[in-house]
C-alpha cells in the first residue's frame, strides 16, 4: 500500500490533536518513509508486515496508531495495546517514546522485563494500564500468573521479530498470540525477512499490508549514508589499529562491538589509557549502571562506547556517527542491525569492520548477502597519524582565530616580535598548542598483514563450535537443564535463556548437546552460580526446570 506523496505532514495523516501537539513540541517536521507508508493502514485496523532497519522512524510508525485507538482516559479495564521487544533497552526506549507521544492524552504506559523488581510492575499491573512493552519472557510470566489480562487487547506489536526470534523467543511469542483475541491487530516489524519471519506472518496475521522500507539511495555525486571499510590486522594489533583508526576518524560518538563482555571490559580500560573518554555496556551491569552509561553518552561526557551485541541491542543515539567491529559480525543479519544505528537523518555515517586474515572471507558473505560494498583499507600509517593530527591543530586554531576573542594575547606577541620574526613566533605557539593535546607519540607502523587464498579457504567462516561434541575446555563448566528434545528444546532456546537473564553473552557459551530428556550446556566456570540461580528462578519453553552442575 503506498501513501500519495501529498502527505508531507502529520496533519496529513489525520491524526489526533493531542498526538500533532506533541509530535510538534518534539520538534518533528514531516513523517518519514515508513511512517507515511505504515500509520494510514494501521489506523484503518489492518495487519502489517513491515521490514524496516533501526533508525528509520519505526518506533513512531506503530506507536501513534496505537495512541490514537486508546478509549478515553483511564476507561480501559484492561491493557488495549501489547508490544512486544526482544530486550529490557528496548522495552524502556519503546515506552519512553509513547510516554513522550501520548502525554497529553494520559496514556498509562508500562515496560515490564527480567531484571526489575516484578513487584512493581505487579502494582502497576493492578492500577490499570493502557499500553505494555514487554520482553516475552516477563510477559508470559505475567500472563500465567493471571496479572496480565489479554481479553481487552486490541493490538500486538512485534517489533525487531528477528532479534526475538534468534534469542529463542519464537515458541513463547506463538504462545501469548494464541491467547490473545482472534479479532485483533496484529503488526511485525523485522530488520530482515528470514523464512522463520514470513512463516509467523502466516500464522498470526490476517491479510497484511506489506512494507518495505530501505534506506534511502545517495543523490549522484554524494558520499553514500554509510561508508562501510575494513581493516585486516593480525589480533595482537587490533587495540593499537583500533586507536589509530580513531584517531583519523574522530567521531563526534561511536559504539565499538566486542563479542564477550571481558573483551568490553579490556578494551574500555585500553582505551581510556589512550586518552580517549569510553564507557562499557554489557550483561554485567545493572539496569542504573547503564542508565548512567547512556546519560554520559548523550550529553557527550563520553564519545566511545564499548559494547556487547546484547547489551547494545534496542539504543538509539541520536549523534552517533561511527559503528566499530572490533571483530567481524558472527552473521551478515548482525551486521546490518549494527550499521543500520548511523547514516541517519541525512547525515553521513561510517561503519568500520576490523577482521582478522582468518575473518576476510566472511567480509565476502556480508558483501553478498548486504549486497554492498565493504572497502578493504590500509591502517594508517604513523605518516598518516601525524598527518591528521597536524590537521587537527590547524584546525583548532583557525576556529579560535575565528570565534575566539585574542585581543588580551597581543601584548604577548607584540614584545616577542621585538626580538623574533613573526613566522617564528607563530611556529612557536603551534608547536606549544600542538603539544599541548598530548597526541605525539613513539608510534610504531603496524604490520600489513598479506593475504593467500590458501589461507583464507583454510580459514574462512565464522568460529561457532557451539553446537559440537566435546569435554569442557579451560575455563568451562558443564550444566546439566532438566529438559531436552521431547520438551521441544532446542539450542537457541537454551541460549536466549541465558543471555537474556543473565550477564553471559551467547558468544560465551560452549557445546550444548541435547538428549531426550535433559540437556547438557557449556558455560563459563566464573558465571556457574549466577546462570543456575537465573535459570531456576525463570521458565524455558514456558515450563520450570531442574538445573545443576553436571555431575559427570
Amino acid at each position: 500500500m503506498n501513501v500519495p506523496d501529498e502527505a508531507t505532514s502529520f496533519a496529513d495523516l489525520a491524526l489526533r490533536p493531542e498526538l500533532l501537539r506533541a509530535l510538534g513540541d518534539l520538534g518533528y517536521e514531516e513523517p518519514t518513509p515508513i511512517q507515511r507508508e505504515a500509520i494510514p493502514p494501521l489506523l484503518e485496523g489492518r495487519d502489517l508486515l513491515g521490514q524496516a532497519a533501526t533508525g528509520t522512524g519505526k518506533t513512531a510508525a506503530f506507536a501513534l496508531p496505537v495512541l490514537q485507538r486508546l478509549p478515553a482516559e483511564g476507561t480501559a479495564s484492561g491493557p488495549v495495546a501489547l508490544i512486544l521487544v526482544p530486550t529490557r533497552e528496548l522495552a524502556v526506549q519503546v515506552s519512553e517514546a509513547m510516554h513522550r507521544y501520548g502525554r497529553d492524552m494520559g496514556a498509562r504506559v508500562l515496560p515490564i522485563y527480567g531484571g526489575q523488581p516484578i513487584g512493581r510492575q505487579l502494582r502497576a499491573l493492578e492500577r490499570g494500564v493502557d499500553v505494555v512493552v514487554a520482553t516475552p519472557g516477563r510477559a508470559l510470566d505475567h500472563i500465567g500468573r493471571g496479572t496480565l489480562p489479554l481479553s481487552d487487547l486490541r493490538v500486538v506489536v512485534l517489533d525487531e521479530a528477528d532479534e526475538m526470534l534468534d534469542m529463542g523467543f519464537a515458541e513463547d511469542i506463538d504462545t501469548i498470540l494464541q491467547d490473545t483475541p482472534a479479532g485483533r491487530q496484529t503488526v511485525l516489524f523485522s530488520a530482515t525477512m528470514p523464512p522463520r519471519i514470513d512463516g509467523m506472518a502466516r500464522r498470526h496475521l490476517s491479510d497484511p499490508v506489506r512494507i518495505k522500507i530501505e534506506r534511502e539511495p545517495a543523490e549522484t555525486g554524494e558520499t553514500p549514508r554509510v561508508r562501510q571499510s575494513a581493516y585486516i590486522v593480525s589480533r595482537s594489533h587490533k587495540p593499537a589499529a583500533l586507536g589509530r583508526v580513531l584517531d583519523v576518524e574522530a567521531p563526534t560518538a561511536a559504539i565499538v562491538f566486542c563479542r564477550t563482555r571481558d573483551e568490553v571490559d579490556t578494551l574500555t580500560e585500553t582505551l581510556n589509557g589512550r586518552g580517549y573518554r569510553a564507557e562499557a555496556l554489557h550483561g554485567g551491569m545493572g539496569q542504573e549502571q547503564r542508565d548512567r552509561v547512556m546519560a554520559r553518552l548523550r550529553t557527550g561526557t563520553a564519545d566511545l562506547l564499548v559494547a556487547t551485541d546484547v547489551a547494545a541491542r534496542g539504543l538509539d543515539i541520536e549523534q552517533l556517527t561511527h559503528v566499530i567491529n572490533y571483530d567481524v559480525p558472527s552473521a551478515p543479519e548482525a551486521y546490518v542491525h549494527r550499521i543500520g544505528r548511523v547514516g541517519r537523518a541525512g547525515r553521513e555515517g561510517v561503519a568500520i569492520t576490523l577482521a582478522e586474515p582468518r575473518e576476510h572471507r566472511m567480509l565476502k558473505t556480508i558483501e553478498r548477502v548486504t549486497r554492498s560494498r565493504v572497502q578493504i583499507e590500509k591502517v594508517p600509517t604513523v605518516a598518516d597519524l601525524r598527518a591528521r593530527r597536524l590537521e587537527l591543530t590547524r584546525a583548532a586554531i583557525h576556529e579560535s582565530i575565528l570565534e575566539d576573542d585574542l585581543e588580551r594575547f597581543r601584548v604577548v606577541v607584540e614584545t616577542l616580535t621585538d626580538e623574533f620574526d613573526v613566522m617564528e613566533v607563530a611556529l612557536a605557539a603551534v608547536k606549544l598548542a600542538h603539544e599541548a593535546t598530548g597526541t605525539e607519540g613513539d608510534d610504531e607502523d603496524i604490520p600489513e598483514v598479506a593475504l593467500s587464498p590458501s589461507r583464507g579457504r583454510r580459514e574462512a567462516g565464522p568460529r561457532d563450535d557451539r553446537r559440537g561434541r566435546g569435554t569442557s575446555g579451560s575455563g568451562m563448566a558443564r550444566l546439566f537443564v532438566g529438559a531436552g528434545r521431547s520438551a521441544r528444546i532446542r539450542p537457541q532456546d537454551l541460549v536466549g535463556a541465558i543471555a537474556g537473564e543473565t550477564k553471559v553473552n551467547g558468544r560465551d557459551i560452549g557445546a550444548i548437546e541435547i538428549a531426550d530428556r535433559f540437556s547438557l550446556v557449556e558455560v563459563p566456570e566464573y558465571a556457574v552460580a549466577e546462570i543456575i540461580d537465573a535459570l531456576r528462578r525463570t521458565t524455558i519453553k514456558g515450563r520450570k526446570v531442574t538445573v545443576r552442575r553436571d555431575r559427570a
